[in-house]
Order: C-alpha cells, then sequence, then structure tokens
C-alpha cells in the first residue's frame, strides 16, 4: 500500500477553489490546513509533502519543484493583500508585516525600496494582534483578514495587486503548489488539476458556503474569485514570478541562482 500524501493548504477563502474536493479526487491524500508561513516551515520540516506555499519560500527552500498549471495570482487588484498606511508611500519610515505572510511581507519591501527609495524599519504583526493598535506608520494584511479590515485610522489602504500590475504590467504569483526534494505524489499532482477544473466551474457554490463562515456578502466572494484572482501558472504569470524573483534577489531578500523546476513524479523518472 502507498503511503499517505501529506498535503497543506492554506485556510483562506482565495485557496477553496484549490482544493475543491480534492480528498475524494485523491483518497490517498491527508490534507491540512493552516496559514502560509506555517505551512512553508512545515515542508521544510519533511512533514508535508506538497504544500501551497508562498512563492518567496520556494525561491528559499532547497530542491523545491512547482506542480504545473496551478497558483494563486492576479492581474490587478486582489483585495486580499493590503497595506494600510496612515503617510503616503514615500514617506513610510516603520512597517508591521503580518506574521501569515511571507511573500507579500517580501513585496512590500521590493515596492518600498524599488519603487519609492526608502527603507523602513519592519516588524511582525502576529496573527492574534488587533491591527489597529499598531504604532507603524503601515500595517500589511493578508488573506480573509485583510478582506474584512477597515483600520480607519489609517489614511491609505494601498492594493499590493494593483500596486505591483501598475508598476510592472505584469501578473503576480502569490502561491504555488511546492513538492519537497523526493517526494512522490503518486498521481495526487493530477488530482491538484482536477480539483481546479471543479473548483472554477463551481465558484458560486464555493462562495456561497464561505460567505457564511467569513461573514462577507456572498455575491461579494464569487466576484473576489471569479473575476480578481486567476489559478494558471501560464507564460505572464511566469513572467512576473521571474521579475519578482529578480527584484527579490537583488535586495538580498532570496538566495540568487534558483530557477523554475517542474514536478515530475518520482516513479515516471524511475520508469517505474
Amino acid at each position: 500500500m502507498r503511503p499517505r500524501v501529506r498535503v497543506g493548504a492554506v485556510n483562506y477563502l482565495n485557496t477553496k477553489p484549490l482544493i475543491y474536493h480534492l480528498e475524494a479526487l485523491a483518497p490517498q491524500a491527508e490534507l491540512s490546513l493552516d496559514v502560509p508561513s506555517r505551512l512553508a516551515d512545515r515542508l521544510a520540516a519533511g512533514e508535508l509533502d506538497v504544500a501551497l506555499i508562498p512563492v518567496i519560500e520556494y525561491f528559499r527552500g532547497d530542491g523545491y519543484s512547482i506542480v504545473p498549471d496551478i497558483a494563486i495570482a492576479t492581474r490587478g487588484p486582489v483585495l486580499s493583500v493590503t497595506l494600510f498606511s496612515r503617510v503616503p508611500w514615500a514617506e513610510i519610515r516603520s512597517v508591521a508585516l503580518d506574521e501569515g505572510s511571507r511573500t507579500s511581507s517580501t513585496l512590500v519591501q521590493i515596492l518600498l525600496r524599488e519603487r519609492y527609495s526608502v527603507q523602513p524599519a519592519v516588524r511582525p504583526l502576529s496573527l492574534d494582534a488587533a491591527a489597529e493598535r499598531s504604532d507603524t506608520d503601515a500595517v500589511l494584511l493578508i488573506g480573509d483578514r485583510a478582506m474584512k479590515a477597515c483600520l480607519p485610522g489609517y489614511r491609505y489602504a494601498f492594493d499590493l495587486g494593483e500596486e505591483w500590475a501598475n508598476w510592472t504590467g505584469l501578473p503576480f504569483v502569490f502561491a504555488v503548489w511546492a513538492v519537497r526534494p523526493g517526494a512522490d505524489l503518486g498521481g495526487v499532482e493530477s488530482a491538484l488539476l482536477d480539483a481546479k477544473v471543479q473548483g472554477l466551474e463551481n465558484v458560486g457554490a464555493i462562495a456561497e458556503a464561505e460567505a457564511g463562515r467569513l461573514g462577507l456578502d456572498a455575491g461579494f466572494c464569487r466576484r473576489y474569485l471569479e473575476t480578481l484572482l486567476r489559478f494558471d501558472l501560464g507564460t505572464s504569470e511566469l513572467a512576473g514570478l521571474t521579475r519578482y524573483y529578480d527584484l527579490a534577489v537583488r535586495h538580498g531578500l532570496a538566495p540568487a541562482q534558483r530557477g523554475i523546476r517542474f514536478y515530475r513524479g518520482v516513479s515516471a523518472l524511475a520508469g517505474v
């Protein structure tokens, strides 16, 4: 009997189309849900075989590969990644970064350094901290937390997907399915693709089910999933991902000489 394939995914609305009926599609998969940063740590520790992790952690990881054709990406506003700020970008001198985020935390620092020529002090914002009580100039929030936040004491709410698109003209990729070195998914990679297809065919049902849990309007959830997010990893997404990586390397936020490598099953490589 094949061992269980340990799969980790984010428990945010933006992930739901990618794990739709996954356990039915892949009975050998053992699915667990966590925040992005913890998933990255668990994959690095060998506690997971494949996980939907922040893309910066793919580049920081050692020997990971990517399941093709799947991502969480955007080509403009994303709504679920927001930098709330008391001052304009160029005046930010301190920023609190959502502890659940690593890709977006890196993106904030790239934008501040590269586009606005400022390098503020950064500190973590714990997952249970009240963001509105932060005394920093700016606060980064991600996921469902960002979509529900208002933070009236902060004059500006910068959507990072929109900021990136306006600056580069490219899509932004937030997360990918990363596979640890030596892992054999045993067909689970096909189930991940099937789950995405079925999830996108059932966005309305997903939005209705998740709206109540999140305290959000079902129509809003549907528009978010259907019109703002992209779940493919095509040529333009790869171009955006490469640009992001190059900038992260330039600013010492990611190691150099890490390429994009796609997963091919261990069994296939062994000719089994």
